[in-house]
């Protein structure tokens, strides 16, 4: 016996047992364990759903990415087969834009150089820019024209080819566009606003330290000087007249009427009347009809890969859409 009394007192309690199991028991257990189950077996089977959608979506990403390098056109050695070789005039020309002289000038180098091409079109849909950048690209036009002469150039403008847009579409050889195509602007611009009246209204002293007296010409928050105003509007004249020349040089005796010069757009319609343009004609007819390769290229060789396949991407999408809305709402439509 133990000298402990407390131990011997806990040794002398019996175990406590559990309670005899009953079938109200059993078939909680049973369906607890049936839940669990399922539950494991569900989460299986989203997971290999998961991977089954990671792999496709990869794979359509990879199979775009070699449909689209397949169809780039970064050196004329991917292109086998005679085809139109175009350059996109696409959006404000300005030498921190997409279509910047630098960039144009490159991808027209290529487009001549291309020995399958039969001739090169100028896929335009700008409002215009730079005057400079546009005379960039005028001069390498005139250039490449002269370096291959058995290539010819026509420009053809989609929703608007206005200002230095039309400004580098005087240097192709004909120019066509849409009968509601936006054409001309043959003017320059400069615009502002002026704050002199608010700042005396509101008690505020414009203080401006210069050294040269013109340094602060047109400041927007002290009076107009008509000497600046003046010197600007030389300015303007001698960049219209330099525009006006380009036009005249591409143009020649097609142009029928001098008012096209004073600045106004004209629809394609009216254009042609005028000699801006010579044709109504879309990109397909001047690709099979005038040039003789109804195959089209375009030549982006500056926009990364990864950039084209997010914009196949977004068009598949946006068509994958607007095919899907226009299937929900037929039988409302009709």
């Amino acid at each position: 016996m133990s000298n402990d009394p407390w131990t011997e007192s806990q040794a002398s309690i019996p175990a406590p047992t559990p309670p005899p199991p009953n079938a109200e028991t059993e078939r909680l257990w049973t369906t607890l364990e049936r839940v669990l189950t399922e539950s494991t077996r569900e989460q299986r089977r989203a997971r290999r759903w998961g991977i089954f959608f990671k792999t496709l979506t990869l794979g359509y990403i990879i199979g775009l990415s070699v449909w689209v390098f397949r169809n780039e056109s970064v050196t004329p050695d991917f292109i086998g087969t005679p085809h139109t070789a175009v350059v996109p005039i696409d959006g404000l020309i300005a030498a921190d834009e997409v279509t910047n002289a630098h960039d144009v000038i490159f991808n027209l180098e290529e487009a001549f150089s291309a020995p399958n091409a039969r001739g090169v079109m100028l896929e335009i849909n700008s409002p215009g820019g730079s005057p400079v950048q546009s005379e960039y690209v005028y001069r390498a036009l005139m250039r490449l024209k002269a370096d291959y002469p058995g290539k010819p150039v026509h420009a053809v403008i989609g929703d608007i080819g206005a200002s230095g847009a039309y400004y580098i579409a005087a240097a192709a050889d004909s120019i066509h566009a849409a009968p509601a195509s936006i054409v001309g602007s043959i003017g320059v611009v400069s615009s502002g606003f002026g704050f002199a009246g608010l700042m005396d209204k509101l008690g505020v002293d414009r203080r401006v330290i210069t050294a040269g007296d013109s340094k602060a010409m047109l400041d927007p928050f002290s009076p107009e000087s008509m000497e600046d105003r003046a010197h600007l509007q030389t300015i303007l004249n001698q960049t219209h007249q330099q525009f006006i020349a380009r036009v005249k040089e591409g143009r020649g005796d097609r142009l029928r009427s001098e008012d096209v010069f004073d600045g106004r757009i004209w629809n394609g319609e009216t254009a042609l009347g005028l000699g801006l343009i010579d044709s109504l004609a879309g990109p397909d007819e001047v690709a099979r009809d005038l040039i003789g390769a109804a195959e089209r290229v375009y030549y982006v060789a500056d926009e990364p890969l990864w950039q084209q396949v997010t914009r196949q991407i977004g068009v598949g999408i946006s068509v994958g859409l607007s095919q899907w809305l226009q299937a929900v709402g037929q039988p409302f439509t009709r």
